[in-house]
């Protein structure tokens, strides 16, 4: 009976001992802000008679995404991003002359789906889609214009786990407008 007792208070004393550590243990992150720098190409704008044509040069861009999970592979994102380039008049046989500056403002959200792998769970694929608008800003010394249009997007990638708090995502978005 005594050899019972003694086993049994030890048992649970070491089970005691471990509730605070399967407390610490990391819970999944609901709300995320995610900075981002990519490359942007932009499709041109007007396509004129020989094969001219105006369009934005491709450039740098640079934005944040925020997150918020609503189940274990559902997010809502929003989206903010910003690109200024060149703008660029297409004349065949001379190729593409810069005649101004274009700045592009990108503001979007919609749903992502993430498709967990059991075999790789620091490599998680997923795709997302939304719509939001895209604000053109063009100057050049012969003409100065904005506009804003709605853009519906869709984009994939997969999210590469390094740490418990840091990863990398690679994706390529593309945009509808």
């Amino acid at each position: 009976k005594r050899l019972v007792l003694r086993t049994s208070v030890i048992g649970l004393a070491g089970s005691l001992g471990a509730l605070p550590l399967a407390a610490q243990q990391a819970k999944p992150t609901v709300f995320d802000v995610s900075p981002y720098a990519g490359y942007m190409m932009f499709g041109k704008m007007i396509e004129g008679p020989i094969g001219t044509s105006v369009s934005s040069g491709s450039g740098p861009v640079y934005g944040a995404q925020m997150s918020l999970t609503m189940a274990k592979n559902v997010a809502l994102y929003g989206n903010v991003g910003y690109s200024s380039t060149d703008l660029k008049v297409g004349v065949p046989i001379i190729g593409g002359l810069d005649v101004g500056s274009s700045k592009a403002l990108l503001y979007d959200g919609g749903v992502e789906l993430k498709i967990p792998l059991q075999s790789a769970p620091t490599v998680t694929p997923f795709v997302q889609g939304g719509i939001g608008a895209m604000r053109y800003e063009v100057s050049s010394s012969f003409l100065n214009t904005n506009a804003t249009n709605v853009a519906y997007n869709f984009g994939g990638g997969v999210d590469v786990k390094l740490s418990p708090n840091f990863g990398v995502r690679v994706m390529a978005k593309d945009y509808l407008g």
